[in-house]
C-alpha cells in the first residue's frame, strides 16, 4: 500500500510539473505502466506502477496553441489594435532589425529558430491574413517580401533561412494583422509542419 501511495505522489508531482512546463513551451507527455516509477521532464513522460504497456494518453501544448488560434479569429475583424498596433506606435517595445517607412521587421518574443524575425506593414488596411488580400495590397506584399530578403542579410543568414505566413486558426494564426515570419540560423526541416 505504502508503494502504492508514493507511486501516486510522485505522478502527481510529475503532473505539476507538467502543468507548469505547458505554460513554457511544446510538451508531448505519455503515460504508460511500468514495474517501476520513471520520471523525465525532458521528454515529460510518466509511468504508473502496474504491468501494463498500454499507451493511456498524449498531451500536448499545441491544444493550446490551437485554442488561442481560435480565440484570436473570433475576433479578427473587429477592427481593434492589435500587439502589432501597439508595437508600431511603440506603446510595446521591441528590438526592431529593420524599419522604412512602410514596414516594420522585429524579433519574436518566442523565437522558434537563433533568428526569429517577424515583418510587418505598417499600416493593416484589412490585411489581418493573406487569404484576405486583394489586388490593392500587390504592392505591400512584395515591400514584406523584400523586407524579408534585407533580414536575412541583416542577420547574415542569406544563404538559407525560410519565410512562413500563418493563414488563419488552422494554421494557427495568433495575430490578426499580416506578418511574415523570418527563420534562420539552423538547419530547416521537410516537411515544416
Amino acid at each position: 500500500m505504502l508503494s502504492a501511495q508514493k507511486s501516486m505522489a510522485a505522478l502527481s508531482s510529475s503532473f505539476a510539473i507538467f502543468r507548469n512546463y505547458t505554460k513554457t513551451g511544446r510538451v508531448f507527455a505519455g503515460v504508460r505502466a511500468s514495474p517501476g516509477i520513471y520520471s523525465n521532464v525532458g521528454s515529460v513522460k510518466f509511468l504508473a506502477a502496474n504491468h501494463s504497456r498500454r499507451y493511456l494518453c498524449r498531451i500536448s501544448a499545441t491544444h493550446d496553441e490551437e485554442a488561442s488560434a481560435k480565440a484570436a479569429a473570433a475576433n479578427a475583424d473587429s477592427g481593434a489594435p492589435t500587439i502589432f498596433d501597439k508595437i508600431i506606435a511603440k506603446e510595446i517595445p521591441s528590438t526592431i532589425v529593420y524599419e522604412d517607412d512602410k514596414v516594420l521587421a522585429f524579433r519574436d518574443i518566442n523565437p522558434q529558430a537563433p533568428v526569429h524575425v517577424l515583418v510587418i506593414p505598417k499600416l493593416r488596411d484589412g490585411l489581418t491574413e493573406l487569404g484576405k488580400a486583394e489586388p490593392r495590397h500587390k504592392e505591400i506584399l512584395g515591400e514584406l517580401l523584400y523586407a524579408a530578403r534585407i533580414v536575412a542579410e541583416k542577420e547574415g543568414i542569406l544563404d538559407g533561412f525560410r519565410v512562413v505566413i500563418n493563414n488563419g486558426p488552422s494554421a494557427c494564426q495568433s495575430v490578426y494583422h499580416l506578418h511574415l515570419h523570418v527563420l534562420g540560423g539552423r538547419q530547416m526541416k521537410w516537411p515544416p509542419g
